[in-house]
């Protein structure tokens, strides 16, 4: 069986698994918030006593550490393996991108401290207060250093959707968190042009930031998964210029019915529906994942499914009349858990599975332990969903009829309330046991000086159903 291990990976592993590690430890660390907070929202004297566990300060925390801790640090290692891997050579200037990744999760830490000392900002996404928003921007450029010496000096001068959406992620993060920073913080802009910026800053790091680390994972592991060269891969560039001209334009949905110009609100939901050309693009040329072999395959394959669902549910809930039964229920919740923890995550999932392997040299140590985050993963996604949307009809029908008191819809939503903590709990349990195998497989390098030739990836992926 030819070797799937690279003497580049080897040479580049220890900025790449840095950043892995921190982002599974932020994983779970997330997930434990997420769990009291899911608590609080159904049984509100949980924690009650203790003011740095408030709902509000939890939720926040919970937020932060997910998409700062768990999302950047293991979309920007991924960006990186996919860029060193494209490029044919080991990532230069290797020390920025360790300096970077120290400070980057200092200020994810110094901002969960800011948050449960009651230094909320209250906007959705940028939970980072102001004075760690620096530290974050620079470290980010640090960070990109190598990936952006990766694609400038690859040895073969053509490009590929991976080169596309990873340099995009890199470049366009600190131009949106500078932008949302001036508008917001240091210079803040008054009345009704706060919820406008902020709206556009939790969009936009979802299209412009979120969106395009997991797909270059996407584009580069389905090939290599499937064999095949991607289908309908000419319209690839199409649908990303696409996202990267639209995307930002879909923050206004946030907005509907909102004391804000219309014009706003019904550019957004134009934008929306052009994106989904977009979608309908990226399903055509990564379709390959489904019923492709490999745990990594799995993973992809899911989050695929949900980033295609989150796009009909943007779409169609930016509409006013759909809007008015959607907008400041649960089902907000859901569709924000389906794009983070469903497509980003999933496809980011994926990627580990597949890249830690060839960068340790090494098999995933316990095949049991991928099969039971696999499990604990779509089950408990999938029950999250289902509940937080469930609880969402409930509240969205009670609250537009004026006769039903406000005791009554916190009794018709506990139910399903109390299925999304049974789903945050099944998704703590089955991110302790990623974290876990993870430590495991990582240590093993440690053993040896060099690993040895490597070639056990396929029957590590293959062992998963």
């Amino acid at each position: 069986m030819k070797s799937e291990y690279s003497p580049t990976d080897a040479a580049s592993r220890w900025p790449l698994l840095l950043l892995l590690i921190k982002g599974l430890s932020w994983l779970v660390i997330a997930g434990a918030f997420s769990l009291i907070a899911s608590i609080q929202v159904h049984t509100p004297n949980f924690m009650a006593v203790c003011p740095v566990f408030t709902y509000g300060r939890t939720a926040e925390m919970a937020e932060t550490a997910f998409v700062y801790g768990w999302l950047g640090n293991t979309g920007l290692a991924l960006a990186l393996w996919v860029l060193l891997r494209l490029s044919g050579e080991p990532l230069r200037a290797q020390n920025w991108a360790i300096a970077g990744a120290i400070f980057w999760n200092l200020g994810v830490f110094g901002a969960l401290v800011g948050i449960a000392l009651g230094d909320r900002t209250g906007f959705e996404l940028l939970g980072l207060p102001g004075y760690v928003q620096l530290l974050l921007f620079v470290s980010y450029g640090a960070i990109a250093v190598p990936g952006i010496l990766a694609w400038s000096g690859r040895l073969r001068r053509i490009s590929f959707a991976s080169h596309w959406y990873a340099a995009a992620a890199l470049f366009l993060f600190p131009w949106i968190l500078s932008v949302a920073h001036v508008m917001l913080f240091s210079s803040p802009v008054r009345g009704v042009l706060q919820p406008i910026v902020a709206g556009w800053y939790a969009q936009s790091a979802w299209t412009l930031w979120l969106a395009p680390l997991a797909l270059s994972v996407a584009y580069y592991v389905v090939p290599k998964v499937t064999g095949r060269v991607l289908p309908s891969y000419e319209f690839a560039a199409l649908a990303f210029w696409c996202l990267v001209l639209v995307g930002g334009l879909t923050g206004g949905r946030h907005l509907v019915g909102g004391p804000v110009p219309a014009w706003i609100p019904s550019v957004a939901v134009v934008s929306c529906a052009l994106l989904l050309f977009h979608t309908f693009v990226v399903l055509l040329n990564l379709r390959g994942a489904y019923g492709a072999p490999g745990i990594a395959a799995k993973f992809i394959a899911f989050g695929l499914t949900a980033y295609v669902v989150g796009a009909l549910c943007d779409s169609l809930t930016s509409f006013h009349g759909i809007a008015l039964h959607t907008q400041f229920t649960f089902f907000d919740e859901a569709q924000k858990q389906l794009a983070l923890y469903g497509a980003a995550s999933g496809i980011l999932m994926g990627g580990v599975y597949f890249a830690v392997p060839r960068i340790t040299g090494k098999a995933w140590l316990s095949p049991n332990l991928v099969r039971a985050h696999l499990g604990l993963y779509l089950c408990g996604i999938v029950l999250l969903v289902a509940m937080l949307a469930t609880a969402g009809s409930a509240q969205s029908r009670d609250l537009l009829d004026a006769s039903v008191p406000f005791s009554a819809i916190t009794a018709h939503t506990h139910p399903a309330l109390a299925g999304a903590t049974a789903a945050e709990i099944l998704l703590l349990l089955g991110n302790i046991a990623f974290l876990v195998n993870f430590y495991g497989t990582a240590c093993e390098i440690l053993k040896l000086s060099e690993p040895a030739p490597f070639a056990a990836a396929p029957a590590a992926e293959t062992h998963a159903p």
